[in-house]
């Protein structure tokens, strides 16, 4: 990894604060944000040194993949159109191991999310539909996956000396 690769995964994972910091007071990730973390992603393709061939090609079929499949999702009324861009975008980044993995995260984090604002809900006696914001979930599972996969070795050990 070079420095302009790990410049883009600090732009990424600052992206991914933004998405769940929105998505928490508006229940919204901005189309804008998902575009600029897709479009960015072949630029970090070229920083990693990936070859067109296998590797670029695995990343797209992984993105059109992960869209497809999560698309059929937000058809179903199961995820939010942004949930799914986001994710999408996300795949571009990933590779398919790594995403699997994020996807895992963020299952586990949304669940949690999920019976906390269950709760929350209760003890203040509200009726009315919960809002799960699951780009909370989607960004908690993007920041593990950045800090698990690609810091340098010990970095997160160092972070708590």
């Amino acid at each position: 990894m070079n420095a302009i690769s790990y410049g883009l995964l600090i732009a990424l994972a600052i992206a991914l604060l933004i998405a769940a910091f929105t998505d928490l007071r508006r229940r919204q990730i901005d189309n804008w944000l998902n575009a600029a973390i897709a479009l960015t992603a072949p630029v970090f393709w070229w920083a990693s040194g990936m070859e067109l061939w296998p590797d670029v090609a695995i990343q797209l079929a992984v993105g059109l993949g992960a869209f497809a499949v999560l698309a059929a999702l937000f058809a179903f009324k199961v995820m939010g159109g942004g949930d799914v861009k986001l994710l999408a975008a996300l795949a571009l980044w990933l590779p398919f191991y790594n995403f699997m993995q994020l996807l895992l995260i963020m299952a586990i984090a949304g669940g949690v999310l999920t019976v906390l604002l269950i709760f929350w809900h209760t003890a203040r006696r509200q009726r009315d539909r919960i809002a799960v914001p699951y780009g909370v979930a989607i960004a908690f599972g993007g920041l593990w996956v950045l800090a698990q996969n690609y810091l340098p070795a010990g970095a997160i050990a160092g972070l708590g000396a």
